[in-house]
């Protein structure tokens, strides 16, 4: 019995051993394919010159950076809301990192994995000023925009029937297109989360002070990246490559300063900068893959900062999405 025992073992040490397909087919194809929004100011959209920017889009440089050592080595590739877990589910996409929530349904159902939150949000409504509403459940009868493939659809109906109001939605695909609707007045409302309406109000709007969100948050919405189902491998890439986004900025490790702290006598920053090597081995990468995700690419306040961060026509303040150490909710697992 006690053979057997020891055999397995080996075996399930060998298998966990081996390296992963989606990481074998990225390294192959030499570029990470990244399933980001439509365009989604902060988060996922190309400038006028065609080059990506945003949180979302951040996080899947990051993982490029990580396994393939360059962090402008990534082919992204714009998903709406219906298209996105077909994508991932297919095979189209490594990663998808676009405004997606965490839900039990998603998680069990879609055969899809999540990574840790990269930004936590709640469901809110935007309407125009002269509307003269100041809370949502002033909204009774209104005609609210919303995506198919969300959860925003079920969330304003949850909220409409608590509070005994009716909402009528308008269901339209495409950000762009949703964005037109609202803008142009076919809705009254538009709802979902409340980073992606102030990203709306910023970047489309003709004028963002005639439009207000409205103060009720309706729902949770913890944003994450999605890997497929069956692929331990890279799952674990994708979570360690978000977590070190939150331990360097905990232990103050950034782009700029990346390279003196290589000098650091703190263990934890040894392990992720590689100078005490091993967490690469364990996750079939370069013992330096730490080192060039925030060398490339920064810790997870400068992804914010730049992003979405008040100094951006956003104007987000941290919130929930600040250190756990700060009383947010970021919080990284050990790197031992």
């Amino acid at each position: 019995m006690k053979v057997l025992f020891l055999a397995l073992g080996i075996c399930v040490i060998a298998t966990a051993a081996m390296a992963g397909p989606t990481l074998d087919k990225t390294k192959g194809a030499g570029t990470l394919r990244c399933g980001v929004s439509t365009g989604l100011a902060g988060f996922g959209a190309p400038d006028g010159k065609g080059a990506w920017a945003g949180l979302d889009v951040d996080v899947c440089r990051a993982v490029a950076a990580g396994v393939l050592g360059d962090a402008t080595k990534v082919t992204f590739v714009p998903l709406t809301s219906s298209q996105r877990f077909p994508a991932i589910q297919s095979g189209e996409v490594d990663v998808l990192s676009r405004n997606s929530t965490h839900t039990l349904s998603r998680d069990t159902d879609l055969g899809l994995n999540f990574a840790p939150a990269t930004f936590y949000d709640g469901q809110g409504f935007l309407v125009k000023s002269s509307l003269g509403v100041t809370s949502a459940k002033g909204l009774d009868g209104a005609s609210v925009c919303v995506e198919p493939g969300s959860t925003a659809e079920l969330n304003i109906q949850d909220y409409a029937r608590k509070v005994g109001i009716t909402l009528n939605p308008i269901v339209i695909d495409n950000q762009a297109n949703i964005e037109q609707a609202f803008f142009s007045g076919r809705c009254d409302a538009y709802s979902t989360d409340k980073s992606s309406l102030a990203a709306s109000r910023a970047s489309k709007a003709s004028n963002p002070a005639d439009y207000v969100i409205l103060p009720e948050t309706i729902s949770k919405e913890p944003l994450a990246p999605v890997v497929r189902h069956g692929d331990d491998e890279w799952l674990d890439i994708v979570d360690w490559t978000v977590w070190l986004l939150f331990t360097a900025e905990e232990k103050g490790v950034t782009s700029q300063n990346v390279d003196e702290m290589l000098k650091s006598s703190d263990p934890e920053v040894q392990r992720i900068l590689g100078v005490v090597p091993g967490m690469g081995k364990a996750l079939h990468l370069d013992d330096k893959w730490g080192y060039n995700v925030i060398k490339q690419v920064g810790n997870y306040s400068e992804i914010f900062n730049r992003n979405v961060g008040p100094d951006t026509p956003l104007k987000l303040e941290r919130g929930l999405n600040k250190l756990w150490s700060d009383g947010g909710l970021m919080y990284s697992p050990p790197f031992i």
